[in-house]
């Protein structure tokens, strides 16, 4: 299990020559033992033989396997407060468990959970539904998910058409979301929706009445994303009526912020399976790798690597300080880390040559997951955009 609560944070800040904090990139000892322990975890449960399998079934992951992720290294919790089941750690711990996730491809609903369901429980600030969601969702006992996107496409909250309304004491929810991570098991849906109150999110079991799951075809195979029709779901409303339009934006920044992490860890995969390869790969009596053109490509890959690193790691920590400028530098590690992913991937398969293009290598998968992740919310070009506004310009 991991250690106990504050093990592993992050060092008192120092302060520049402006009053700015100086953030170090730098990992405590405890936080290197937590990328150990995940790493041999991964690699014991989720070999890419076992990835290959799983990515082919209806599911998509391995029910055993997130128990003894609960049980043996108690991940699902691991931001969680101690008081509600989980470690107590913080967001620079939880990208390392990310990055480590992203770099084995492993089929597992700790994206949609974590990242996505918890982080929206936390942003919330409702401690009746903290009580009552994240000691299911931290003791894997439970999923859970956030269902924000609808059919459009669009990130804009204010244009979401799912509605909300009153049934006797509690609360039913009418619509359709669209590419829902992991939405097809999920046992609890966070489902973003228009109240008479204003924007507002919900909680909405899974398997109950009212709900229809339907999986849709993806382009990464190794993460699966639903359609989601309600009519008139039992539902049970989380924070205040019409709050959510102060909250649910940090909890997409949060969202954003690991997924970053995640990319960080794909693209370093296709780093080292490129170098790998580079070294045994001979040609003319050579190692391709000692070719220049092979290496420039692979010193521009590393920098790709280490830039999105620093600033996904910039973004967690700012989500862990809870600093002012989470929103601005969420959405600049989301774009930065998305291309960066995408491109590293395509660069890992040009170096493979014919190899590279075949299905029995796992380069394709790394560029899927890559191209999808991309797009999951919301694109650069998106974040982008959304990181101008918030700096003013």
């Amino acid at each position: 299990m991991i250690g106990p609560s504050g093990a592993g944070a992050p060092p008192p800040q120092q302060v520049g020559r402006d009053g700015a904090p100086l953030v170090k990139l730098a990992f405590t000892e405890e936080q290197e033992e937590l990328r150990r322990s995940v790493r041999r975890f991964l690699d014991d449960t989720s070999p890419m033989a076992e990835v290959r399998r799983l990515m082919d079934t209806d599911d998509g992951w391995d029910r055993a396997v997130w128990r003894a992720m609960a049980e043996q290294v108690g991940l699902q919790g691991i931001h969680v407060p101690e008081a509600l089941g989980g470690a107590g750690l913080g967001h620079v711990e939880l990208g390392v468990v990310l990055e480590e996730l992203g770099r084995s491809l492993a089929c597992l609903p700790y994206f949609s959970t974590v990242a996505l369901a918890v982080n929206a429980l936390l942003a919330s600030g409702d401690e009746r539904a903290q009580g009552e969601l994240l000691p299911r969702l931290a003791s894997g006992e439970a999923t859970g998910t956030l269902a924000v996107l609808e059919a459009p496409g669009s990130w804009d909250l204010d244009a979401l058409a799912t509605r909300a309304r009153r049934d006797g004491d509690g609360w039913v929810v009418d619509g359709a979301k669209a590419f829902v991570v992991d939405g097809h098991t999920a046992d609890v849906l966070l489902v973003a929706a228009r109240s008479p109150g204003g924007l507002s999110v919900f909680a909405v079991e899974g398997g109950g009445a009212g709900v229809e799951r339907v999986p849709v075809p993806q382009l990464d195979q190794t993460r699966k994303l639903a359609r989601v029709e309600l009519a008139g779901a039992p539902a049970t409303l989380v924070g205040e009526e019409g709050s959510a339009a102060m909250w649910l934006p940090r909890a997409l920044d949060l969202a954003a912020t690991a997924l970053a992490m995640e990319q960080v860890g794909g693209a370093r995969r296709c780093l080292d399976m490129t170098v790998a390869y580079a070294k045994e790969r001979h040609q003319f009596g050579r190692a391709i790798g000692s070719f220049q053109a092979i290496k420039h490509r692979c010193a521009d890959m590393l920098l790709r690597v280490e830039s999105a690193r620093a600033a996904a790691y910039y973004a967690a920590w700012a989500a862990a300080e809870d600093a002012e400028e989470l929103p601005a530098v969420a959405s600049l590690a989301r774009a930065y880390c998305s291309e960066a992913y995408s491109w590293v991937a395509g660069e890992t398969i040009q170096v493979h040559g014919g190899i590279g293009f075949t299905w029995e290598h796992d380069a394709h998968l790394y560029f899927k997951r890559a191209k999808a992740s991309e797009l999951l919310l919301g694109d650069p070009a998106h974040h982008r955009e959304q990181m101008l506004r918030r700096i003013g310009v």
